[in-house]
């Protein structure tokens, strides 16, 4: 087994491909990052959100954030034309535990599409059947039913309910909890 940062992977199904982000999706992820709907539910300091030239921000994707194992964004795409969906990732890593939180965000003309599912579904195989990691756990804000749903659909499980959490706003967060 691998560990979960010793390569960037490449994921797949049928219908989606998770794979490293390039320049060509700059566009993409500016118009992303832009839509405050998009963002509605997740924390405020999330990596693309500290840029405002999404070139930049791909380029630190695979140095000092990867090397790090701070954190492992990825590409999701529609494998039919390669057209980016969102963004899939693997943070808060803790290699001696052998336990890392996923999360994911999607354009929104990609909502309502199984895609978000897919693509958890693609990250919790990856993790538990080609590395080390043993342990998976997120996290959503209490009103974000439908990425509840997608985690629910995935067969987490929530562990703990309204829990405060920092995500960057001015009052604690209420998160639930889960594990995958």
């Amino acid at each position: 087994m691998t560990g979960l940062f010793d390569e960037i992977p490449v994921m797949k199904n049928e219908r989606i491909v998770i794979r490293r982000i390039t320049d060509a999706d700059a566009d993409a992820i500016a118009a992303m990052t832009a839509d405050g709907l998009v963002y509605r539910y997740l924390p405020t300091f999330l990596y693309e959100k500290q840029f405002t030239d999404m070139h930049e921000m791909i380029r630190g994707l695979y140095g000092e954030l990867f090397t790090s194992k701070e954190s492992m964004i990825l590409g999701i795409y529609l494998k039919e034309d390669m057209s980016f969906c969102g963004m899939a990732e693997y943070y808060g890593y803790k290699e001696t535990l052998h336990k890392v939180c996923v999360g994911y965000r999607l354009c929104r003309h990609c909502w309502g599409k199984g895609i978000a599912t897919e693509a958890l579904s693609l990250l919790t195989r990856h993790v538990y059947n080609d590395t080390d990691t043993q342990i998976i756990t997120a996290s959503t804000m209490i009103e974000n039913r439908a990425s509840a749903r997608v985690l629910e659909k995935n067969g987490f499980i929530m562990t703990a309910s309204g829990v405060p959490e920092d995500w960057g706003y001015p009052e604690p967060t209420i998160t639930d909890k889960w594990f995958g």
